[in-house]
């Protein structure tokens, strides 16, 4: 049986729903959709539920879903019998199901549920012992569709072949595509050069040159994640990549900091308890049938979780809950008109993070800027150290050859389903991470005076970056960002300062996070940021990063991180590449590269764009243009 283990956080990125995985005995695996998750292999259901459903007011209302669900947890035999919801895994298929064999080249097709390895019938013939493997190529498009490579198609240079001989998939020698052919039997053979070339305005190599100029080849629309049969009409070009490529998929995650739902500490740790089963059950089914929830009922349930809580604290509870009201916080994100979604989402935690708190899921306390040394309290106007935070991170879908493709959040959860549930049921994988984190916020008087003096300096450096992304934005019908000042010194800075906190306090470089908090307007700007680590633990980390951010500490580490920023070791080329009109992805870095700003993609909000050391500590040409400068 082909099988393997994998995290539960794993489901959600980077092997989600789509995703391919290569399990211990080498097989080739792409994660199946929803409808079949919490199931066993015989095709039972699960026997409870409501052990995997929870909530996340803020995230639930953003995506309009109705709950998430953890990914199932496996246990096995060792686990007693009164354990429930015994032998859950989650449903791989075999992909590619085109398999050859690396001595003789036999070129075959096998059914995606076939388990365990296959000899070569060829060789077998031959009394010799080689197994099929997965040839490395596939195809797919940026609406997310995946299929085998065309072999058949490729090597008669027809979309509609009418030979019925053997293929084989040779290496002539070279290190590049060109060195590898597919034959037929027939005669007919043809190189794999350039198959991976493309998209651009003309489309993709494999789509013009597989069949007639006039005839394109496009894209079949086939979800193989979803099933055997599983297709939809497409029609976009179609890129061949080999099936190990980063670009082959990218999870996209929607995450939130867990936030109180009231003022209230006590109402606020009520409302968590009862978003969890088993009163969330209850709560939903009274709903459903239309019933009044009475205090009485709810306490029945679990009388001694809920002795702590008055019945009036719980009918409290309970209408928040059901009239989806925010008290406190809601006041404040309806009061900015000019906010869009995401702004507004963001707007809600900052409001937050800049408070101090002491709840169950989030301990937040005050810095005094007088303890520190001015490093820190010329340039920064509040410090927050988060002793304690939770993050929810819900997989929204996926999106191939691109990171974004401008699709929005209810197409890609489609691509998520093979039957998309009702819309009141509708759920979303998720995990829970548990951590820590530092929030800075810079000075608004000095920042806007900043923006002032170097306006003119700042936006002639900043207009190639602007017009790079542009270019791409128009082709991929992509997002609007707000690329000016604000945002890319505060983006650079968070950078910065998490290459430096990788060697100050011991955490991996891939383990810590960045979540901005900016806005440029002028009735209520936001200029934050939360440097974070989090971990699936429930007691979640140990707590040296929020040591880094204490007095004493955090000064030295402002220091040595700018000092470090104002002379790259690829410098003065990456400075003058700045300069010059960009580099990086899609050429929309300045001065930044891996030798001083850029961090792991997974720590990075923006797939490592838009930086630039400049506006932080200034050019060789212009150092007053950076903002630590004036």
């Amino acid at each position: 049986m082909t099988s393997g283990p994998i995290r539960r956080a794993q489901l959600i990125a980077p092997f989600g729903v789509g995703a391919m995985i290569v399990v211990r005995d080498g097989t080739s695996l792409i994660s199946c959709g929803l409808d079949h998750w919490y199931q066993r292999e015989d095709g039972s259901s699960c026997d409870d539920l409501t052990q995997f459903m929870f909530s996340e007011w803020r995230l639930q209302r953003l995506l309009r879903v109705d709950h998430f669900r953890l990914p199932p947890d496996y246990r096995g035999w060792n686990q007693s019998h009164d354990v429930p919801n015994r032998f859950l895994t989650v449903p791989f298929l075999r992909f590619p199901q085109w398999h050859y064999c690396t001595f003789c080249g036999f070129l075959t097709k096998l059914p995606m549920t076939m388990h365990g390895r296959q000899m070569c019938p060829q060789c077998n013939d031959k009394k010799q012992n080689n197994v099929l493997v997965q040839v490395p190529f596939v195809a797919m498009c940026e609406h997310g569709h995946i299929q085998d490579f065309p072999w058949v198609e490729w090597a008669h240079e027809t979309a509609n072949p009418t030979c019925g001989g053997h293929l084989k998939l040779v290496a002539t020698g070279g290190a590049t595509l060109s060195g590898q052919r597919v034959k037929c039997s027939c005669g007919a053979n043809r190189s794999l050069a350039n198959i991976t070339t493309g998209p651009d305005a003309s489309g993709t190599y494999l789509s013009r040159h597989l069949d007639c100029p006039d005839r394109p080849y496009l894209c079949q629309g086939q979800r193989p994640w979803l099933g055997l049969d599983q297709d939809e009409p497409c029609g976009l070009p179609l890129k061949g990549s080999l099936r190990s490529a980063a670009n082959v998929y990218y999870s996209q995650v929607r995450s939130a900091i867990y936030l109180p739902i009231s003022d209230s500490s006590a109402l606020s740790d009520l409302i968590t308890l009862l978003e969890g089963p088993p009163f969330s059950t209850v709560i939903k089914l009274l709903l459903q049938v239309g019933q009044d929830i009475d205090p009485k009922t709810i306490r029945g349930q679990q009388p001694d979780l809920l002795k702590e809580f008055s019945d009036e604290q719980i009918a409290a509870a309970i209408k928040i809950m059901t009239t989806k009201e925010k008290a406190g916080l809601s006041t404040e994100i309806s009061e900015i008109e000019d906010d869009d979604q995401e702004t507004s989402f963001r707007r809600a935690e900052f409001n937050v993070l800049r408070t101090e708190r002491n709840e169950e899921h989030l301990r937040i306390s005050l810095a005094s800027l007088d303890e520190y040394k001015e490093d820190v309290n010329k340039y920064f106007s509040r410090v927050m150290l988060v002793e304690k935070l939770r993050e929810t991170r819900a997989l929204v879908g996926f999106t191939r050859i691109f990171s974004e493709n401008g699709r929005g959040i209810d197409s890609l959860k489609s691509l998520m389903w093979r039957s998309v549930p009702e819309e009141s049921d509708v759920w979303l994988p998720a995990y829970i991470v548990y951590g820590e984190g530092i929030y800075l916020e810079l000075d608004e008087n000095r920042l806007v005076q900043w923006m002032k003096t170097s306006g003119e300096k700042i936006e002639k450096r900043l207009a190639p970056l602007i017009k790079h992304y542009s270019e791409i934005q128009q082709g991929r019908h992509l997002k609007n960002r707000p690329l000016g000042p604000r945002f890319v010194l505060m983006h650079t800075l968070a950078h910065i300062l998490m290459n430096r906190l990788v060697f100050e306090c011991g955490y991996g470089s891939a383990s810590l996070r960045e979540r901005l908090y900016i806005s440029d307007n002028p009735k209520a700007p936001m200029a934050g940021m939360l440097i974070y680590t989090a971990a699936g633990d429930s007691e979640g980390t140990m707590g040296g990063l929020v040591r880094m951010g204490k007095p004493g500490y955090l000064e030295p580490m402002v220091r040595r991180a700018l000092e470090a920023a104002q002379w790259c070791s690829a410098d003065p080329v990456c400075m003058e590449m700045g300069n010059s009109g960009g580099q990086g992805p899609d050429s929309c870095n300045l001065a930044a590269c891996h030798n001083c700003a850029l961090v792991p993609e997974t720590a990075c909000e923006e797939f490592n764009r838009f930086l630039d050391r400049a506006l932080v500590v200034g050019d060789m040409v212009n150092p007053s243009i950076g903002y630590f400068k004036q």
